[in-house]
């Protein structure tokens, strides 16, 4: 059995979004349903809405970073209870059975058997893709909700469900933190919350980015050092200092400035996602300090939450531009210019 629930879908690559009524499973004995409240808007929607991911398959409902009101629950939900503010990020289920999955890292399943949020096969709706967050409900097995602590802004943590898990989950597996030199690359959705995290954790945060109009602002967020990457003079002062990097661009550039910087045994971690391909990088500066380039994911539903409630004690948000949903398309347009400072959010109370 299923609802009907209003949405925003591309229903091809080239098509832009548009009002679409999709179904809802009913809610199980272990489900939440949500009505979304806001939904952030991630630079992933737009790869997907436009077909530029292998696998897409359209329609497509984009929309991963969710915060709205519980309004039903299944009988065997503990988690939460009707009137609660949840929220889901970018999975809505995995294996639950294998070591990752043990260990609350969801998002690495050894089984390769997870669930985004959208685009992908709903095993708990046989014959359906999964919808996202721009639609006016949601319904979601209890293990993959998160609880939203009391008195954060809500449309401003919407983004902390990919943009901000997406950057606090490496800076804190790399240790960054006090007596630690961290560099921050690109100030954009990811970028402005590494830059809030890498100073929260305590570390000298250096913030990376080609604009010298945006030296401030990332000083403003809590970079203790701003360097424009395309002065070399300014790069060069950085040769061989950090002990860690968080890469955030999401399109293709050439690594081997930034891999120049690192220290011995300093790492740099990817998290950005370009259509196309890095150039490979230099092999020799990885060799002779034995620096190393990585890559991230979100982080699992334990840490999810852990960042909530971190994020709630040290008062961090995303700093966003609120948009009804009939902007959608005008609003990836100008994220594909970088003119939004730094997340767009709809207010879901625009969907009719």
């Amino acid at each position: 059995m299923s609802t009907k629930a209003a949405a925003y879908a591309a229903q091809t690559a080239t098509s832009p979004l548009a009002h679409a009524s999709i179904d809802r499973r009913d809610v199980g004995p272990h489900d939440v349903q949500i009505d979304i409240l806001f939904c952030g808007v991630c630079h992933s929607d737009l790869h997907t809405a436009r077909g530029e991911w292998q696998g897409v398959v359209h329609p497509v409902v984009p929309g991963h970073e969710i915060v709205g009101r519980v309004t039903k629950v299944g009988a065997e939900v503990k988690k939460v209870k009707v009137g609660d503010m949840g929220a889901v990020g970018c999975m809505v289920d995995s294996c639950g059975s294998c070591p990752s999955c043990a260990r609350s890292e969801e998002i690495y399943c050894d089984k390769g058997d997870v669930t985004f949020t959208y685009n992908t096969p709903d095993k708990h709706f046989p014959g359906k893709m999964t919808y996202g967050g721009y639609s006016k409900s949601i319904v979601v097995t209890e293990r993959f909700v998160c609880r939203v602590p009391a008195g954060m802004d809500l449309a401003a943590t919407a983004p902390l469900l990919c943009a901000g898990i997406t950057t606090y989950s490496p800076l804190k597996h790399w240790g960054a933190g006090p007596g630690k030199k961290v560099g921050i690359v690109g100030l954009g959705g990811l970028g402005h919350m590494g830059v809030k995290f890498a100073h929260a954790f305590g570390a000298h945060t250096v913030l990376f980015t080609t604009s010298p109009s945006k030296v401030e602002d990332g000083k403003r967020l809590g970079a203790d050092e701003v360097v424009v990457s395309k002065n070399q003079a300014e790069m060069d002062k950085h040769v061989a200092s950090f002990d860690f990097i968080l890469n955030t661009v999401a399109v293709s550039h050439n690594l081997d400035a930034f891999v120049n910087l690192l220290n011995t045994n300093g790492t740099m971690c990817l998290v950005g996602a370009p259509a196309t391909p890095h150039p490979s990088p230099a092999i020799f500066p990885l060799l002779m300090k034995r620096r190393s380039i990585a890559g991230s994911a979100i982080g699992g539903i334990k840490e999810t939450q852990e960042m909530l409630e971190f994020c709630a004690k040290k008062k961090i948000v995303s700093d966003i531009e609120i948009i009804p949903i009939q902007k959608i398309n005008e609003a990836y347009e100008r994220m594909l210019k970088s003119d939004v400072k730094y997340r767009f959010v709809i207010d879901m109370a625009s969907l009719s």
